[in-house]
Parts: C-alpha cells; sequence; structure tokens
C-alpha cells in the first residue's frame, strides 16, 4: 500500500508522521487481496480548521483509500484534539 500524508495550517513533525504511519499500517492485512503490486493508495490528510479560537473542533483528519477496480473509500473525523480525529 503507497501511502501519502499531508499536513495544512500546521507542520507535520516526524513524530506525527510516524504515529500515523503506525495507525494505518494495520490496513495492510485486510488489503493483501486487492494490494497486488502495491496498488492501493492511500493519502491521508490532517489540518487546523481555524486559526482564530482553540475552542471546539478545531483539528480535522481525512483518509482516502483507492483500490484498483473499486471506488473510493474516505472517511473523516474532526476533534479538539489532533490525536483523537486521527
Amino acid at each position: 500500500m503507497r501511502l501519502t500524508i499531508k499536513a495544512t495550517g500546521f507542520e507535520l513533525t516526524p513524530a506525527l508522521q510516524t504515529e500515523i504511519e503506525k495507525k494505518f499500517s494495520g490496513l495492510d492485512k485486510y488489503l493483501q487481496r486487492w494490494d497486488k503490486d502495491n496498488a492501493a493508495f492511500l493519502e491521508i490528510e490532517v489540518a487546523k480548521t481555524t486559526q482564530h479560537h482553540n475552542k471546539g473542533q478545531v483539528f480535522y483528519a481525512e483518509a482516502n483509500l483507492t483500490l484498483p477496480n473499486t471506488e473510493l473509500l474516505r472517511i473523516e473525523e474532526t476533534n479538539y484534539d489532533l490525536h483523537t480525529a486521527i
């Protein structure tokens, strides 16, 4: 599975990148059926949704999984804590 991580509104630290990779690495065992020749593609975006306040649902995480010959699978979450949103 190919993986791309994008951060919007803040810097993607190596520790955060490692955490995201670890969290989504479990998908590999479920994708073996479709992931011939590394064809599955997972795009993850984490973002800070606002700059003007620090309360409420400030962080956003989205994952888009593209499998060969199928539709796009997508999930998204917003939360006040980035790690919880991921």
